[in-house]
């Protein structure tokens, strides 16, 4: 039994299916993109600024021989209730749960006699790219990895290690600007609220899931939020791909009792202990309480309580709407 046929029973028997295995290398083919976006000033504050150690997995492990890529599906079978908390953050920390699972896998690894290291959202590997080389699923136009299975709700985990595991040839980067299994659709450019994606370059400093997270949002995108408290599922509720798809099988995800209700009002008066107990244990806690308070405030204006003059006020007025809010939750 070799050592990939050993890994991908072994994630198996995790309930993991979506795994896939490239070899550990430089992406020099990645090195353009990265360039180009310094040179817009479209990075985003969270990205890695050195373009080497984006390109280079190796400065995390130099005797890296292969990467594992492993998808985890999160959407359930249940009716999720539009309270303005995308999907994602509905059931508990992935960030938490996707380590667990790629501790356990790093352990296994060792028995086979390699040595691993798992990385999940902060760090400096392109793991869209990495699970689109891997086979996972392809990149859309919505710049979301995509399986067949699962769409696009799904978290994305990587493994590199020692071990020289068999990979069957890679895909490149040349087809992925074609979006050949987008064709013709153009529904998330059109849905986007804030155009962040569109058909010339993906900005994500303007992406509405960003804006949610900000400790200052712009008074141009007050009006956008649109009831937004955490997160943005807009380009992803509106494709074709996430229509009919498997319900995740990891119990982890499964919403949170308190996640999937109605929670203005909650969070406005959500004290330091009750934080902790609650949206603390998710993936929108890193935050903090104030950013949710804020948000939840803008929700109820003009979401819940359709307070159309906040729609008439001017640049400047939103601005001092803006500040009043920054003053009063200290964000």
């Amino acid at each position: 039994m070799d050592l990939k046929y050993k890994i991908l029973e072994y994630c198996k028997l995790q309930g993991l299916e979506l795994v896939g295995f490239i070899r550990c290398r430089r992406f020099d083919e990645l090195y353009n993109f990265y360039k180009e976006r310094k040179e817009k000033g479209i990075e985003n504050e969270f990205e890695e600024k050195d373009i080497e150690k984006r390109i280079n997995p190796n400065h995390y492990m130099s005797t890296g021989k292969t990467i594992i890529s492993i998808a985890f599906p999160y959407f359930h079978n249940v009716i999720y209730k539009d309270n303005g908390f995308s999907l994602y953050t509905r059931g508990k920390d992935y960030h938490y749960v996707v380590s667990t699972y790629l501790n356990k896998i790093c352990e296994y690894i060792k028995t086979l006699g390699g040595e691993a290291k798992y990385f999940v959202d902060s760090n400096t590997l392109p793991e869209r790219y990495i699970a689109y080389l891997s086979g996972i699923g392809f990149i859309g136009k919505n710049n979301m990895l995509i399986t067949k299975d699962y769409g696009s709700y799904v978290f994305l985990g990587e493994i590199i290690t020692d071990l020289d595991i068999n990979v069957v040839t890679e895909r490149n980067l040349n087809n992925i600007n074609k979006f050949l299994e987008c064709g013709k659709c153009n529904i998330c450019y059109k849905e986007c609220p804030t155009k962040a994606i569109n058909k010339n370059i993906k900005n994500c400093n303007i992406c509405m899931s960003y804006i949610t997270q900000k400790k200052e949002i712009e008074t141009d995108f007050l009006t956008l939020i649109n009831g937004r408290i955490f997160g943005c599922d807009t380009c992803q509720s509106c494709c074709p791909y996430n229509r009919k798809i498997k319900f995740s099988n990891i119990e982890e995800f499964n919403p949170l009792e308190f996640t999937n209700e109605t929670l203005t009002e909650k969070i406005l008066s959500l004290n330091n202990k009750e934080f902790k107990e609650t949206f603390k244990q998710t993936s929108c806690g890193w935050r903090g309480k104030n950013t949710l308070i804020r948000n939840a405030m803008i929700r109820r204006a003009l979401f819940e309580k359709k307070d159309i003059s906040l729609y008439s006020l001017s640049s400047e007025q939103l601005k001092s709407f803006q500040i009043r809010l920054l003053k009063i939750y200290e964000v």
